[in-house]
């Protein structure tokens, strides 16, 4: 069995254990899961973005990496934020030359605990659906300060191993209050 299909089994178990005992979110880490999510992907933690669909304030709000929550939300109506254009589209993308493409580059000048500062590189985004809403989007990049230091391109593999674990995820990610 592969990492990531050992990952999705185990989220989807704690997800259905959550639905069961109609429990909270609070009872998972998501840190831990974004860890997790990174080992099976091989990039690193700071490098797993998961984001929340706010429908009461309409924007994007981080829930890991943790220090990304207090620098601000992403409007859902952002032209050049590629999560947001991920949450409105529903698509997945693979960007393997993101950091020639025109974004904001806000979140990418936060400093990540034990990360080093560097740009991304190439983004692989999907979204998080729940009944065939988008509930929420993961992000996967790779960082560095060029295309060929942030690592190998990411493959249609990879994005398979990602939209699997947008299932669980979303199990997950609907225990979480929208604020």
């Amino acid at each position: 069995m592969t990492k990531t299909m050992s990952l999705v089994l185990e989220m989807e178990r704690i997800a259905n254990a959550l639905g069961a005992e109609q429990g909270d979110a609070s009872q998972v880490s998501l840190p831990s899961v974004a860890e997790k999510i990174a080992q099976s992907l091989g990039v690193r933690a700071g490098e797993v973005g998961i984001l929340a669909v706010s429908l009461r304030w309409r924007h994007l709000r981080f829930l890991v990496p943790e220090e990304l929550k207090k620098v601000g939300s992403i409007p859902l109506s952002s032209n050049l934020a590629l999560a947001a254009r991920t949450a409105r589209d529903s698509r997945p993308e693979i960007e393997n030359n993101f950091a020639a493409a025109r974004h904001t580059t806000v979140f990418e000048g936060v400093r990540l605990k034990g990360e080093p500062a560097e740009a991304i590189q190439k983004l692989i985004s999907a979204p998080i659906l729940l009944d065939g809403k988008v509930i929420g989007v993961i992000q996967i990049s790779r960082k560095g300060t060029t295309p060929a230091s942030a690592g190998p391109d990411f493959t249609a593999d990879d994005l398979g191993k990602i939209l699997a674990l947008c299932k669980p995820l979303a199990k997950l990610l609907r225990h979480i209050p929208d604020e």
